[in-house]
């Protein structure tokens, strides 16, 4: 496990520029993403699939989110603007964390005023934190090169 620790907001900002708005950017590829795979099952549901389209998106959505931040600390939405999660000791995403912030995620979405808490938190707290990353402890940041 990695032991290194987040930046700093004020000594290394680069790491927290734009990562609020490169946030929602990446919600609305992914929900895009996600809307084109929900799309392609319905077929394979007899047609079926229509009726419950919501809830099939809300499904896809959720697995879609656990294995693409599982296995890249990043939705491919995130990947694409270049922006991903740490945990607070510094370390990428695994399978338990990407579990929990899509939990979160979710229970944000199921109840419209901790959605809202989570945006304001985002706009306004030094790291961008969400309500999700506050509970865990992680934080979205600007990809670091790698070498």
């Amino acid at each position: 496990m990695n032991t290194w620790h987040l930046p700093d907001p004020h000594s290394q900002p680069e790491f927290y520029s734009d990562v609020a708005s490169k946030r929602l950017l990446a919600f609305v590829i992914d929900t895009v993403i996600v809307a084109l795979v929900s799309l392609m099952i319905v077929p394979f549901t007899a047609f079926t699939g229509l009726f419950f389209f919501p809830a099939l998106m809300a499904v896809v959505g959720f697995v879609y989110r656990v294995i693409t931040i599982a296995t890249g600390s990043a939705t491919w939405g995130m990947r694409i603007l270049s922006i991903e999660f740490r945990t607070a000791t510094g370390a990428r995403f695994g399978l338990t964390e990407a579990f929990l912030h899509t939990v979160g995620l979710n229970v944000s979405f199921a109840v419209f005023p901790l959605q809202l808490v989570s945006v304001i938190l985002m706009a306004t707290t030094e790291r961008g934190q969400g309500l999700s990353d506050m509970v865990l402890g992680s934080v979205a940041i600007n990809r670091p090169a790698r070498y």
